[in-house]
């Protein structure tokens, strides 16, 4: 397998440092607009994973061009185009790897539009539908889009599909349920609002008019941050306030695993809720592009430039990857399921992985909510690279066996494995 890996913001230069650790490709291209970033990546795998270097090296692509994609790929024997960027290059990443001849795989899926006139009740089209209608072309290309793989949608959706064919006999309801207690400080040590993913992708889905799927209804939406729930998540983090958020569990879910309702809620936290509300109110959640006064020259004079308001916050705002040294807590992704169990009595589990920033940071130099995310892409691509998964066309995390990944996951290094534990809690 050769890797083209397009981005090398955090949780690309997280997933590079993973396959630095790991033997079961041939290359890995780290590649992003900023070659300086894609080439520090690659300097640190020289520093700490000098026997793995050489299969590594950095370079320079427009990841809104899908023929640039293309381009890369082939320029590097690319057999699977790994996407590490924001949601918006989808389209042409996706695009550009089927041109090239390659598998895809990502993290996030083509972006949802609300129903043009009942946002809150209707879908419009939903997270994944530009994907899953290339499907066909997928399939007789014989080559596979890996859509969805990172911790939410992806673990998330491997624990679901665990629980569907070991766990119960018939689901009412598989609830993603994410929390955490990570908290951000300044070099005085007073915590700061400091979003710990993309305030891109986060002001994206937690906007936009939440998914819900129920078997008699089907999909439909509801109004942001609605029915909220206090769960009480493990691994000391405790009860967390949680509320509807669009998310592609939702839409990929059904598709696979038959259940009676399935949701996704995330605890965002008082006051970053009313932070979101305020930039939607303000209009500066908005990417379509406005004019703005540049700062003066050296001659003091001002232009105009072109610029979207959403990647002005995320520009004014701490870049996440860069956290890590100033964050401690433990961040948890997790599956909770409903139904009947195997022997047909009530149950109700929740599987989880959780994961400490302490510990990310001393062995990989990343904070946790990133390295979390790269983990299951690093374990879908050994194991589509060693024969374990494989299948042609467009096809979420659920549409593969859930134990092989599972017990990869949690193997000792020492043996083989990634040495991550995932936990399941009766409830």
């Amino acid at each position: 397998m050769k890797i083209l890996l397009v981005g090398a913001g955090g949780v690309g230069n997280s997933l590079a440092k993973l396959l630095a650790t790991r033997n079961f490709y041939d290359e890995v291209v780290v590649a992003d607009y900023d070659t300086a970033r894609a080439q520090s990546v690659v300097d640190w795998i020289g520093e700490h994973f000098p026997a793995n270097h050489a299969r590594f090296r950095a370079e320079h692509i427009d990841a809104s061009q899908a023929l640039t994609v293309t381009e890369v790929a082939q320029k590097h024997g690319s057999t699977m185009v790994m996407n590490a960027v924001e949601p918006s290059f989808v389209e042409s990443i996706l695009d550009g790897a089927l041109a090239a001849g390659a598998d895809y795989m990502d993290m996030a899926m083509s972006l949802s539009k609300p129903h043009p006139s009942d946002p809150y009740s209707k879908t419009g089209i939903m997270l994944g539908d530009y994907q899953f209608e290339k499907a066909a072309e997928w399939e007789k290309a014989g080559r596979l889009a890996l859509v969805g793989m990172g911790v939410e949608p992806g673990i998330s959706d491997v624990f679901a599909r665990y629980a569907s064919d070991h766990l119960f006999s018939e689901i009412d309801e598989i609830g993603v349920r994410d929390g955490a207690n990570l908290v951000v400080t300044d070099a005085e040590g007073n915590e700061i609002f400091a979003p710990s993913f993309s305030i891109w992708t986060t002001i994206e889905e937690c906007l936009n008019p939440p998914l819900i799927f129920e078997k008699e209804r089907g999909w439909f939406t509801t109004e942001a941050f609605s029915e909220p729930e206090v769960f009480t998540f493990p691994a000391g983090i405790g009860p967390v306030e949680c509320v509807n958020v669009e998310h592609e569990e939702v839409a990929l879910v059904p598709r696979y695993i038959d259940a009676k309702r399935v949701t996704f809620k995330y605890g965002l936290g008082e006051e970053f809720i009313g932070v979101l509300k305020t930039l939607n109110l303000l209009g500066l959640d908005s990417t379509q592009a406005v004019q703005v006064r540049t700062a003066p020259n050296a001659e003091g004079k001002r232009t105009s430039a072109s610029v979207s308001p959403r990647d002005l916050v995320a520009a004014v705002l701490p870049d996440p990857a860069t956290l890590g040294d100033r964050m401690s807590g433990t961040t948890c992704a997790g599956t909770w399921v409903t139904g009947k169990g195997t022997d047909g009595a009530p149950r109700e589990v929740y599987l989880y992985h959780a994961i400490d920033n302490a510990w990310t940071m001393e062995h990989f130099e990343a904070q946790c909510v990133v390295w979390q995310t790269a983990l299951a892409p690093a374990l879908a691509l050994e194991l589509l690279a060693t024969g374990v998964w494989s299948g042609s066309g467009v096809h979420g995390p659920e549409g593969f066996d859930a134990v092989p990944f599972l017990e990869l996951m949690a193997k000792p290094e020492a043996e083989g494995g990634y040495g991550q534990e995932w936990g399941l809690e009766e409830r």
